[in-house]
């Protein structure tokens, strides 16, 4: 299994950034237990309806918080105790700052050790967001939101659950500047073809006749640091906006959640439209899972052969590069990559493009 150390990244084995950790319904059903990241949690909504994060494990004995549902506490509904969660092996309750703050039958005071770290997370457009940084450092950006998710004539998709990919989020994001695998993969040649990198924004725009819609098809993608991509797409007068979230689990390892936003054309859809815009995220899925099967099958590349045509994936590696290392560090490290890149064998960007680019990232 490749690593960060085998790609050379940087200091630190995970990045610093906003990741998906959960679609905000999977918490109906109680507190949920994740890994991310090589370690792990504790995720729940409390009484309030504030989400909160925290490490999994009880300083008491080392239950998990959130390791089962058939303990009394748990069957009965009874680990939520305000914004505080119980631990489902003696009953120990740790408050929104994970702070143990009751034990039962026991009325001295609770020793302050028994502290678990938490985590800030935010509730985004139907997904639960947490900032990771190894440095421990609070968010200096915040997760991207966009009008459509709101705007009543487009329809919200339900979340693709993909599971965990054993490859490392390198070779994901490495797409971003791969223009020369949409006619062999996707079969959408991009006539057009540009990067943008701006601080921890990396950009891609692109567009180029699809067989498979056999109509030319513009897209607007960006990533929101390392781990949220969001797409708007268009193919005539048809407009949809794809999510690609993902997640490191273990150092190689990857969980990745699909999502597809489409314009029905009314502010009441009805089950026509609601039909209309799963068949579409149907569409749109199955032309990211040809590259979830390339990447399921392929060799790590460690470092690439590239020809002189693309130059963009140093750049795009050496964007990534910052979220690996000391933010002291970014400015620096991604300097080589800051700006706009047209790859020397295609055109600049279409107004299209122009015209699907949001007013905000």
């Amino acid at each position: 299994m490749a690593t960060t150390s085998d790609y050379n990244l940087g200091k630190f084995t995970f990045p610093r950034g906003w990741f998906m950790i959960a679609e905000a319904s999977e918490l109906d059903a109680g507190p949920l237990p994740l890994r991310f990241f090589g370690k792990d949690f504790a995720l729940f909504r409390g009484e309030s309806g504030r989400v909160i994060c925290m490490d999994a494990f009880c300083k008491h004995m080392g239950a998990h918080l959130a390791g089962g549902r058939s303990a009394s506490i748990a069957a009965h509904g009874e680990q939520i105790d305000g914004d505080a969660i119980r631990c489902p092996y003696h009953g120990w309750r740790y408050n929104a700052e994970g702070q143990v703050d009751d034990i039962p039958g026991f009325d001295g005071p609770c020793p302050k050790a028994a502290k678990l770290d938490t985590y800030i997370v935010r509730e985004v457009m139907g997904a639960i967001m947490m900032w990771h940084d190894p440095e421990g450092e609070p968010p200096h950006y915040e997760p991207p939101e966009i009008p459509e998710w709101t705007v009543r004539d487009y329809v919200n998709g339900a979340y693709d659950h993909l599971g965990v990919l054993e490859v490392h989020p390198q070779e994901i994001l490495d797409n971003m500047a791969d223009s020369n695998h949409l006619g062999p993969t996707h079969g959408s040649p991009p006539e057009y073809f540009e990067n943008e990198f701006d601080e921890h924004v990396y950009i891609q725009r692109q567009g180029g006749f699809r067989r498979e819609y056999n109509a030319f098809l513009s897209t607007y993608t960006w990533y929101t640091g390392p781990g949220l991509l969001l797409s708007r797409q268009a193919i005539g007068d048809i407009r949809g906006v794809e999510f690609i979230f993902h997640t490191p689990v273990d150092d190689g390892t990857t969980r990745v959640w699909h999502n597809n936003l489409f314009r029905v054309g009314t502010d009441n859809p009805g089950p026509e439209e609601v039909a209309a815009a799963k068949h579409m995220q149907s569409e749109v899925l199955a032309a990211f899972a040809q590259d979830f099967e390339i990447w399921s099958n392929k060799q790590p590349a460690f470092t690439i052969m590239g020809v002189p045509t693309e130059r963009n994936f140093t750049l795009g590696r050496a964007w990534y590069r910052q979220f690996y290392n000391p933010r002291s560090e970014e400015a620096q490290i991604r300097k080589i990559a800051t700006g706009k890149h047209v790859p020397s064998h295609k055109k600049p960007p279409y107004e299209i493009a122009r015209e699907l680019e949001p007013a905000t990232r």
